[in-house]
């Protein structure tokens, strides 16, 4: 695990509001690697099977196309935040999308 990626990572998806979603891409832009969406795809993984200091809202990424690919329990949390999943399993990103500049 590469820690200081990772902490980079988290501390940029910790920006994210309540209610607001951001793509892996534009999570790895503002850490300053916009080629990385993957890297943060991975990261937010490893959440999984490592300890963080500071929880980390890993339900506000989604894809670019605005997809859940982790399943209900992304879905609920997101849900609970009042963002909605239209008919063709996408959140509308010109609604829900986090502008990057404000925070949580």
């Amino acid at each position: 695990m590469n820690s200081g990626l990772h902490a980079r990572i988290y501390d940029a998806v910790r920006r994210i509001p309540p209610g607001m979603v951001a793509t892996y891409g534009q999570i790895a832009y503002l850490i300053g690697m916009p080629k990385a969406a993957r890297e943060v795809g991975w990261a937010l993984a490893a959440l999984r099977d490592h300890h963080v200091d500071r929880p980390v809202p890993w339900q506000r990424v989604v894809n670019a196309k605005g997809e859940i690919r982790t399943g209900k329990e992304q879905i609920r949390l997101l849900g609970e935040e009042g963002v909605e999943i239209g008919a063709n399993g996408r959140i509308d990103l010109k609604r829900f999308g986090w502008d990057g500049l404000s925070e949580a």
